[in-house]
């Protein structure tokens, strides 16, 4: 592929093409709504999103995926997916929330970021260790290396609130333990989620909406980087640190090219250059309302967000072609 060919900015005509990749994933994911079939649910997802993408015009390589080659059949890492034009690098979370959407819990959607080669982070399927915060701080404010509760501080003394005014989301599971404890004793508020830290981190850019000044915790590391692009368009900070603790984790990484296993990777670090992004509700939830599964139309929900402008789109729409989506008139 020649040089001309690799886009520096994105093409914002992709930009709806994603929504339908995420539209589609979203509808496949929604029929799975309530009955406790994970797998099932994430499957369907993940094969719409493959199929969708095959009529993209782009030239596309899978970064963030639904798993490595051989352990899953579609959006596995370093897929070449797409029906050809501009190279471009692909990070996908077909079902974000599988529990989510399993249990009809809030917050499940499909989401999918599309950026210029060479930007994304290629993160193994690994855990990271993250700190976020929305727009509007001096850079550095927050960090991995200081403690939650010294994080908590610095963004109260920065928002010029007291430690109590300050909201921390966090991913309700045993090993955040200390943490929690740790950010409530210096009087500030912890909200638990069980699942969806994409979404968690979308949240901090608009606290006065969502409740939520700074997101902290181990969650999944593909999860970090679809974060990472959304902040990269709305605005905001992130560090993100790989958690590498066992060989076999060690070797994933060395496979995506990563030599330094303890490194700090800022918000740039993980998404270099321009980006879109697209997510589509499954489950109603704060961020997004969940697909609408009628006779006669099906309604989505969907942010669509562009790096380079920062624009941020709200898209509802009305889909009366059922066949496309595998339903009968």
């Amino acid at each position: 592929m020649s040089a001309s060919r690799v886009p520096q900015q994105l093409d914002r005509r992709l930009a709806l093409e994603m929504v339908r990749v995420t539209e589609r994933a979203a509808v496949a994911a929604a029929v799975w709504r309530g009955r406790g079939d994970e797998q099932s649910a994430e499957e369907a997802a993940t094969n719409a999103a493959y199929a969708e993408l095959g009529h993209m015009p782009v030239s596309g390589r899978v970064v963030i995926g639904s798993g490595v080659e051989g352990e899953v059949a579609h959006l596995f890492i370093g897929e070449s997916v797409g029906g050809g034009g501009d190279v471009v690098e692909i990070a996908a979370d077909a079902l974000e929330g599988a529990t989510l959407c399993a249990k009809n819990m809030p917050g499940s959607m499909a989401v999918m970021v599309l950026a210029a080669p060479g930007s994304l982070l290629n993160a193994p399927p690994v855990y990271m260790d993250k700190v976020a915060i929305g727009p509007g701080y001096p850079q550095g404010i927050v960090s991995l290396a200081a403690k939650p509760e010294e994080n908590v501080r610095a963004l109260a003394e920065a928002k010029g609130v007291p430690a109590s005014e300050i909201t921390a989301l966090v991913l309700d599971r045993p090993r955040h333990a200390g943490l929690i404890a740790a950010v409530r004793g210096v009087g500030a508020s912890v909200k638990l989620i069980t699942d969806g830290d994409v979404a968690g981190v979308i949240h901090t850019t608009n606290p006065r909406e969502s409740g939520v000044d700074i997101y902290l915790g181990i969650g999944g590391a593909a999860e970090g980087v679809l974060a990472a692009a959304a902040l990269r368009c709305m605005g905001g900070q992130m560090q993100g640190r790989l958690i590498l603790d066992s060989e076999d984790k060690r070797t994933l990484a060395k496979r995506q090219g990563i030599r330094d296993f303890a490194k700090v990777y800022a918000l740039e670090d993980m998404v270099a250059g321009d980006c879109l992004v697209a997510a589509t509700g499954v489950t109603d939830g704060p961020l997004l309302q969940g697909v609408r599964l009628g006779r006669s139309v099906v309604e989505t929900d969907t942010l669509l967000m562009r790096a380079a402008t920062g624009t941020v789109r709200r898209i509802a729409t009305q889909h009366r072609d059922l066949a496309k989506f595998g339903f009968d008139d």
